[in-house]
């Protein structure tokens, strides 16, 4: 069954990852794509970093004796991965190989509230480089580093108004240095300069859960609602499908994890059942 709307439709591959035999995925909280179309598949399983190629082709896997709780991912242009660690409270960065480059945060530490981190959730890299940490379920703030790591300035509060968040949940920054934060229990993105200072929002999400943007900075999102929503910069609505039930077509338990390759094909990853990742194939 063909999914999506207008330009943005798609046919969806449900069982698309072939596994070495015996190993299995658990929950698949976040996947990304490289620059060279591997795809990486971030999962809470005895195998946390498992690397295919677009074919669903298993490649390799690496990061298990230092990833513990997967939750978000992001890979920047040259290639560097960055993995949030929800339970151990810190971000791991790898290069394409999996050696560690560096670790941001005291792994298995929670700080005081309003320190980074306590329960983390999300990393995107600005333009020039500084990074931005969403810091959802233990605080409610973002958090602004130097490219070094030096944390610069933190922002948000517990709440419902501008720059407050009910479990912020996602960061992406545009080509503009506009900072998307996904706030998910207010159903809403928030929009920040990188100062932190608010813009705007769009609301009227079913829980927001991950941003992926496209080189096009086309906007990507998953939602808890079994939706998956695509929006212009304008907040502009594209295409929208989901539902929840057990056919291909529809999602099991909770979209989380998105991202896309450079043909336009999407990988959206579930949470609240094992193994659950779908390939969309643009049409």
């Amino acid at each position: 069954m063909r999914v999506g709307q207008g330009e943005f439709q798609y046919e969806v591959i449900a069982d698309w990852a072939q596994l070495p035999p015996g190993w299995t995925f658990g929950w698949i909280p976040a996947v990304a794509v490289d620059s060279q179309n591997r795809v990486y598949v971030y999962s809470r399983s005895a195998h946390p970093m498992m690397v295919f190629d677009d074919q669903g082709h298993f490649l390799t896997s690496w990061g298990d004796e230092i990833l513990r709780d997967a939750h978000g991912i992001y890979i920047d242009q040259s290639d560097q991965i960055y993995c949030t660690e929800r339970l151990t409270h810190c971000v791991h960065k790898f290069n394409t190989s999996g050696e560690l480059q560096w670790t941001l945060g005291s792994p298995g530490v929670p700080r005081p509230p309003g320190v980074p981190f306590n329960k983390p959730t999300d990393l995107a890299v600005a333009p020039d480089g500084c990074l931005f940490v969403s810091d959802g379920y233990g605080n409610a703030k973002v958090h602004k580093f130097s490219p070094e790591g030096q944390l610069l300035q933190s922002w948000g509060e517990p709440g419902h108004g501008p720059g407050q968040f009910d479990l912020v949940h996602s960061v992406w920054v545009d080509s503009h240095s506009r900072v998307y934060v996904c706030d998910r229990e207010n159903n809403r993105i928030q929009i920040f300069d990188t100062d932190g200072h608010y813009l705007t929002e769009w609301s009227g999400f079913l829980r927001p859960e991950t941003l992926w943007f496209d080189h096009d900075e086309t906007l990507y999102l998953a939602e808890v609602g079994h939706r998956i929503s695509i929006l212009n910069r304008d907040g502009d609505v594209l295409a929208q499908w989901g539902e929840a039930g057990p056919l291909p077509y529809q999602f099991v338990a909770y979209p989380h994890g998105i991202w896309g390759d450079y043909r336009g094909d999407l990988y959206v990853s579930e949470v609240g059942a094992a193994g659950q990742l779908k390939k969309f194939v643009r049409q």
